[in-house]
């Protein structure tokens, strides 16, 4: 793999060039094509991936058939880094939405590299502490905030990692279904589809499929705010 990517992964960013091409080749590499799952809650875990290209969606199953969907994540971001530390089952399915590549890591190997690069431990602790703050948020979200101001919030995180600016707006291809939009903000459907109508009427956004344009980005602040 490309020692390079990893240089300017937010995880590895204190490992020096050295590090960086020992660790890349220890990796291998995987693909999955959009719907197909990484892994599924539940099993055993014990390889770390970082996503090189692509999207993948995070996700939680009711007891009632219903999906959470905890979180989308994308190029330069962990999966599995929960097991690398407890050692227990999978608490979410990984599937794709978006044909990706991601490079793989055997947590033994993962935990040799660590005993001998420390400093990549503090790191790792704090990828996890962002993991639970961001937690935390969307549970203060579904308490506090109404539909219209989560699908606001949503809109902004999807924009703010992997929008790209146009004489428009930002344009957002999140690769998410309007079912999986309304599992991501906790709301169904049609609720959800009421808020992104009223934005679209008032010329805050542009729906395109599997994709948004965001035109008045302050007006959704506020709106989520």
């Amino acid at each position: 793999m490309d020692a390079n990517f990893l240089s300017r992964v937010e995880l590895f960013k204190g490992l020096t060039e050295e590090d960086c091409r020992a660790l890349a080749a220890l990796m291998s590499e995987t693909s999955l094509k959009r719907g197909e799952s990484l892994f599924q809650e539940g099993d055993d875990g014990d390889r770390l991936y970082l996503i090189a290209e692509g999207k993948v969606k995070l996700s939680h199953m009711a007891n009632d058939g219903r999906e959470n969907l905890i979180a989308v994540l994308g190029p330069g971001e962990i999966i599995g880094e929960l097991s690398l530390f407890d050692l227990e089952p999978r608490s979410s399915t990984v599937t794709a939405i978006a044909p990706t590549r991601l490079y793989v890591l055997s947590h033994r190997e993962m935990h040799t590299y660590i005993e001998e690069h420390p400093t990549l431990a503090i790191s790792m602790l704090r990828q996890l502490a962002l993991r639970l703050r961001n937690t935390n948020q969307q549970m203060a979200d579904l308490v506090f905030s109404d539909v219209p101001g989560r699908v606001a919030k949503a809109l902004l995180d999807l924009a703010e990692r992997f929008g790209e600016r146009t004489p428009e707006g930002i344009y957002v291809a999140h690769d998410l279904t309007q079912e999986e939009l309304a599992h991501l903000v906790g709301a169904s459907r049609e609720t959800v589809n009421k808020s992104l109508a009223d934005f679209t009427s008032r010329g805050w956004i542009r729906l395109e499929g599997r994709a948004v344009l965001l035109i008045q980005v302050a007006r959704l602040q506020r709106r989520a705010h």
